[in-house]
């Protein structure tokens, strides 16, 4: 259960992440209230993660998988560049989350 609530952590932060970029610097209401809704629910569900996961593992995966997935959103869907250079670093962040995850969530 611990890791479906920090799924869903990650996934409020990523929509929440998104719309920021559609906010155009909180100057179009919808996105602006979305980003901070989604970022309120983010917040509230990885707190729930941290009673049963250790601070150190939780915050690495939320962030880790929330940066690598934004990264490619960002290349896929946003016209951002996609170089080599960019792609190797979005696989170290997801292999440095695997790596956590392996240690444990104790």
């Amino acid at each position: 259960m611990v890791y479906l609530t920090l799924a869903g952590a990650i996934l409020s932060e990523i929509l929440a992440t998104t719309a920021m970029k559609y906010s155009e610097g909180f100057s179009k209401l919808w996105p602006s209230v979305g980003t901070a809704v989604g970022y309120l629910i983010a917040f509230v569900l990885l707190a729930q993660t941290l009673k049963s996961m250790s601070v150190g593992t939780a915050y690495a995966i939320w962030s880790g998988a929330g940066t690598a997935v934004i990264a490619v959103i960002g290349m896929v869907f946003l016209g951002e560049s996609a170089s080599a250079l960019k792609i190797l670093g979005v696989l170290l962040v997801i292999a440095g989350v695997v790596v956590l995850n392996l240690g444990g969530a104790h």
